[in-house]
């Protein structure tokens, strides 16, 4: 790691953890608009989503190793998806899952807050990629990044922003299809980080903020004190998104078609079931969380009043019914849960 995303990595460590114990102490709207009760009757708060997303842009911004295009784009990613994520997190209702649930509420003059986030995420993943204005010299990790309109042909700019625009809006998509158990979203945050820096280009070091910053609160998700939601979920894949645009052009379009084929078959297939049936996925999933408990029928979160609220991470999961922090949460799988609260 180079001493420009070292700097970076401290920085969204310490202000993610600062802001989280700010928002801790002040909570915006109040402590009840952001806590939860999980399957063990423990309170929960969604602070951490906030904090991890400002911990992650002040990385980038004040002392990544990127230009300054790159840093104004993770903002505008980070910034968009934590607005709308949030949103989503305090005002969803959960009474449509997933894209089919959210377009066919929309067939029927309905407007879902999980429809606002899906174009707002969009429209921002749009902005950040033409502020990012990949370049066909982004393989070379030692060249300037060129602006979009300098030495390519219009088609071929225009096919890059589409390519970016949909890898930021996919990976903010796509983490918080895994935010249902305990720092699993962290998890593969941390190894999409890691795959970045092993590509070709300079990736992995404009990944650098977003991860220190959900590593930062990583012992408190774990610890089923708190977790990322949507607006942090959402901002760490969204900031990693305009981290991948540095990359060649190959390398982008093939993660495109992984996230593209992760994001489809979570419609259909669980990713829980599928973790909790694979011996090392399941040993890397349970490293470091709390023991499960045997109550899968009571893995739901629900706020302080006791009603039911959707989980906005799980507003594109489609079939992947767990309850977020449930940890049994085979049987809320094949109930049918999908979308609820860890």
């Amino acid at each position: 790691m180079s001493r420009a995303a070292l700097r970076s990595a401290l920085t969204s460590a310490v202000v993610a953890r600062l802001t989280y114990a700010a928002l801790g102490r002040r909570p915006p709207a109040g402590k009840h608009a952001w806590t939860r009760t999980n399957h063990r009757g423990e309170p929960i708060t969604l602070l951490e989503g906030p904090a991890v997303a400002a911990g992650g842009i002040a990385g980038a911004v004040l002392a990544a190793g990127p230009g300054q295009r790159e840093r104004i784009a993770i903002a505008v990613a980070g910034a968009g998806a934590a607005a709308f994520g949030g949103y989503d997190d305090l005002a969803g209702d959960g009474s449509s899952k997933g894209f089919r649930g959210h377009l066919g509420a929309l067939r029927k003059g309905e407007l879902t807050t999980g429809a606002v986030k899906i174009v707002g995420i969009g429209a921002t993943g749009l902005a950040a990629a033409l502020i990012a204005g990949q370049s066909d010299g982004a393989a070379d990790a030692h060249a300037a990044r060129r602006p979009a309109t300098s030495g390519r042909r219009p088609g071929a700019a225009a096919a890059d922003a589409v390519i970016d625009a949909a890898l930021v809006a996919g990976l903010a998509n796509l983490l918080n299809l895994f935010d249902l158990r305990p720092g699993r979203a962290i998890k593969v945050a941390i190894g999409t980080g890691a795959m970045l820096s092993l590509l070709p280009g300079e990736a992995g070091e404009a990944s650098a903020a977003p991860v220190a910053a959900a590593i930062a609160l990583l012992p408190e998700d774990l610890g089923e004190r708190s977790m990322l939601g949507d607006a942090g979920a959402n901002a760490v894949g969204a900031m990693l998104g305009v981290a991948a645009t540095r990359l060649p052009r190959p390398a982008r379009l093939g993660l495109l078609v992984t996230v593209a084929g992760l994001t489809a078959a979570s419609e259909r297939v669980s990713f829980t079931k599928v973790i909790e049936r694979t011996a090392p996925l399941r040993w890397l999933d349970m490293l470091g969380r709390r023991p499960s408990v045997p109550s899968p029928a009571d893995a739901v979160l629900r706020p302080a009043s006791g009603s039911l609220v959707a989980d906005a991470a799980a507003d594109s999961a489609g079939t992947d019914a767990a309850a977020e922090h449930a940890g049994a949460g085979a049987a809320a799988d094949s109930a049918g849960a999908a979308g609820r609260l860890r």
